[in-house]
């Protein structure tokens, strides 16, 4: 199980396989399995983003548990804790770089904890975000939310 992250824009991001010898995002279309979750978004292009996991476990993400998005910050960090900080801001960074790629005014972003996910669950939540604050260390994507990210 994992962590996925989906984009809906309005006009398709060029496609990207995963590569394991690049500390690159990837851009795919959506499975059969995953089409259903089209339903989510109101632009009509939408699209998986891997992270440079493959999957989307090195974006930020806080799970959705009892009705909340609970995070701890472990105040001990060690060299695993930086470099899990170095590879989520990496992310981030190439994650903001990607959509403004785009020209668009507005993406939206979804993301699930794939495994026993139904893709026609409508988000817990919808929240407007400026793409920058994706940059922010303290920035996390809470599962089951739809962003709608302004790039201005």
């Amino acid at each position: 199980m994992c962590f996925v992250l989906y984009a809906g824009t309005a006009k398709s991001i060029p496609g990207k396989e995963s590569r394991n010898d690049a500390q690159e995002l990837s851009i795919k279309g959506l499975t059969e399995r995953e089409k259903p979750i089209a339903a989510q978004f109101s632009n009509p292009e939408v699209q998986y983003i891997g992270s440079t996991s493959g999957c989307g476990c090195d974006f930020p993400h806080v799970m959705f548990q009892n009705g909340d998005w609970p995070w701890f910050e472990d105040e001990d960090e060690d060299e695993l804790d930086r470099q899990t900080k170095a590879t989520e801001q990496h992310n981030r960074e190439a994650l903001v770089a990607l959509l403004r790629q785009t020209g668009e005014s507005t993406v939206e972003l979804y993301g699930v904890w794939d495994g026993n996910f139904d893709f026609r669950t409508p988000p817990a939540a919808r929240e407007e975000i400026r793409l920058q604050a994706i940059l922010d260390p303290s920035f996390r994507f809470k599962e089951q939310v739809l962003y709608v990210a302004s790039l201005a």
